[in-house]
């Protein structure tokens, strides 16, 4: 049955609406197609859920988070598992940091002098950035137990909007998704990097195998993105032992080189650091290019604060990591200082011959616990990014029956696989590889710097002299840095730079086409009490069963609705507005989960309260419903989904090539009745083109 575009003799018309629907069709999603000749784009408008401030918390209460304050066993399990996860990447970071400090580009020797100067930065770099500014400032702003800078974006737009507040709300925005951005950089290199510097110490042992070093490094990438799909649930519960079996190896491999010449110890002397600058002017400067690759990690260290908590990560931290980590460096320095050669791979050199094979093992299943915290950030990112309006629906397959942040996303796992394998065979070894690597990690700490200092000030009242005091010491440490990195652009540095600019143009994008749309529907909407007058004196045909419309905003008639009474000229006997709003907190708990409003005349307003860590699933939302008094017979229930072409026009206030790009994502986002986890079976979808 092909329904026409004229009007019908129906409330809907009756009541003079309009809209610029040119052409309707059906079909039952799972099914038979009904009608219509071609597939209309995904439903965004129907069924997408943060058209109505989705940044904002509304008056949910504040819920203590699931590790807010662990003890005893479950204390050291979570260090431990916190070990494995939050410091895989600044764990591996031996492998490359110091040996790229001494590369002929910069022109300084591993003399006494330089090497004390370089160990000297390596050192407070971790105490100032990491230890200080990450661990005791960064963590506490926390989003309701969640890190990362999604989550600190969210905890900042929170905040009641005023008139005079958009165009900073416009820059936090930007900020915040560029930062994003930039991390995604950082989930593709870190795997390249990481299994690239394990390998590469074949070198060390066997000359004549530097050859075989990329096709391994690519096999193993391609074996780890290809079991992506099979979970962490498994390989999870090893990570904490192997990175301890790693930290407590280096640690080891440090002290026992220390204590040859334990006149490197002299480096914790800030004053060396400072000679260094002095000494060797532009050259020292630019080497800070190389000594931040000694804190990648800080950030990730932050976003995975929601999956341990903070104290699991600070005990990890000072116990641990970074006490192995400084013995390895001091160790490496060490060596440098009996055999300036070894500048060339000075962490496998570290190694008694007997040992190099073994510690290529460890180093490589180490660089596989670092490149798989980082792809499963990406996943995470991803999911917060889809929940905050700012990525089209992707699938999102949960891994595990018990934990809900164990995600896999087919779609970003292919994208990083096939970058990562591109940065391997194209640049060929991790030095090469460091030139891209510093980019990505400098600006999101700037950014996330930045955003600190305004939570700090605006939400915690502190002081301006205190604010300004903490900003300008960490953005002086953080911009150092990123300068440092200016001169690698042309080497590799504009890699993170280019796949920064690209998916802050998807996600600003998308974000910006939501709410033009959103714009749009809204200004042909139909107030629900109107309608509902409208139906109660000329009431149409009711059937036997429920019908679900979904729609974006709690407020006013889904446009869904009004084709399907146009058209079909029947009501069920009971109706249920269904909108899934995503709140800018982390999980929204179960006494706020759903709200239901009856509204006469056989209809329900229902809304279903999601935070940005969940993911939504509608057959639980309609069962507690259910339970609330709402008839909702699983197969009796018919959900109905709106399906919109967009036709490109003058209407939006957006650029044409920003349109297409928006179209172009709309139709091949995933599915509302997948994203959505709605029975297939029971979907009927309802197709318009809307001028855009």
């Amino acid at each position: 049955m092909r329904a026409s575009a004229r009007h019908l003799r129906c409330p809907a018309t009756r009541l003079g609406w309009q809209s610029s629907v040119r052409h309707i069709c059906f079909r039952r999603a799972g099914g038979v197609r009904v009608s219509g000749p071609r597939r209309l784009l995904a439903p965004q408008s129907a069924t997408h859920h943060v058209e109505m401030s989705p940044l904002e918390t509304g008056s949910f209460p504040i819920e203590p988070h699931a590790y807010a304050r662990p003890q005893g066993k479950r204390l050291a399990l979570l260090t431990l598992t916190a070990l494995g996860v939050v410091y895989g990447d600044i764990g591996t970071s031996p492998l490359y940091a110091l040996r790229e400090c001494f590369k002929a580009e910069y022109g300084i020797l591993p003399t006494t002098s330089s090497v004390l100067g370089v160990l000297s930065l390596i050192l407070w770099s971790l105490i100032l950035v990491v230890s200080v500014k990450y661990i005791v400032f960064i963590l506490r702003a926390d989003n309701r137990g969640e890190g990362g800078i999604l989550a600190l974006l969210a905890l900042l737009l929170q905040q009641k909007r005023r008139a005079d507040d958009t165009q900073r709300r416009l820059w936090l925005i930007a900020l915040g998704l560029f930062g994003a951005a930039l991390l995604y950089g950082d989930g593709v290199i870190t795997p390249a990097i990481s299994v690239l510097g394990a390998v590469e110490g074949l070198e060390v042992g066997a000359p004549a195998l530097a050859r075989v070093v990329v096709p391994i490094t690519v096999l193993i990438l391609f074996a780890l993105f290809m079991v992506q799909r099979f979970g962490t649930a498994r390989v999870g519960t090893a990570f904490g032992p192997t990175m301890l079996v790693w930290f407590v190896t280096i640690g080891f491999l440090g002290i026992r080189s220390v204590a040859k010449n334990p006149e490197v110890l002299g480096a914790i002397n800030p004053w060396h650091g400072v000679r260094f600058f002095v000494d060797h002017g532009l050259a020292g400067f630019l080497t800070l290019g190389a000594v931040v690759l000694c804190v990648t990690g800080g950030e990730a260290l932050y976003a995975d604060m929601g999956h341990f908590g903070k104290r699991p990560i600070r005990i990890a931290w000072f116990a641990v990591a970074l006490p192995a980590l400084v013995l390895n460096y001091f160790g490496q320095g060490a060596l440098l200082l009996r055999d300036p050669r070894a500048a060339s791979n000075p962490f496998y050199l570290l190694a008694p011959p007997s040992f190099q094979w073994p510690l290529l093992v460890i180093a490589t299943a180490a660089a596989i616990v670092a490149s798989q915290a980082l792809i499963s950030g990406a996943f995470s990112l991803t999911q917060q990014s889809i929940q905050l309006g700012y990525s089209p629906r992707m699938q999102i397959v949960h891994t595990s029956k018990h934990e809900a942040g164990q995600i896999y996303i087919p779609e970003v796992n292919k994208a990083l696989m096939v970058g990562c394998l591109v940065l391997v065979i194209w640049f060929g070894n991790s030095s090469a590889l460091s030139a891209a690597y510093g980019i990505a990690v400098t600006g999101t700490m700037a950014i996330t710097t930045l955003l600190f200092a305004i939570v700090a000030r605006s939400r915690w009242n502190w002081s301006l002299l205190h604010v300004g005091i903490i900003t300008t010491a960490f953005l002086l440490i953080d911009l150092s840095f990123l300068l440092a990195n200016v001169v690698k652009i042309e080497h590799g540095g504009w890699v993170p730079l280019v796949m920064a600019v690209g998916v802050y143009t998807l996600m600003s994008t998308w974000k910006r086409g939501r709410t033009e749309l959103g714009n749009i529907q809204a200004a042909i909407a139909l107030p629900l009490d109107t309608f509902l007058t409208s139906i109660e004196r000329n009431p149409p045909v009711r059937v036997r069963g429920t019908a679900v419309f979904m729609t974006s905003t709690p407020e006013g008639v889904p446009v869904v609705l009004l084709h399907h009474l146009k058209h079909n000229k029947v009501l069920h006997e009971t109706v249920v507005l269904l909108s899934v709003q995503t709140r800018g907190i982390p999980e929204v708990g179960a006494d706020n989960h759903v709200t239901m409003e009856p509204m006469g005349q056989g209809f329900f307003r229902v809304v279903a309260n999601y935070g940005f860590m969940q993911s939504p699933n509608i057959p639980e939302v309609l069962a507690e419903a259910a339970a609330r008094g709402v008839a909702i017979p699983p197969m009796d229930t018919s959900y109905f989904l709106g399906r919109e072409r967009l036709v490109l026009s003058n209407r939006a206030k957006m650029s044409r090539w920003r349109k297409r790009l928006f179209a172009l994502m709309s139709r091949n986002a995933r599915s509302a009745t997948e994203f959505f986890q709605i029975p297939p079976n029971r979907v009927v979808e309802l197709g318009a083109q809307i001028e855009f």
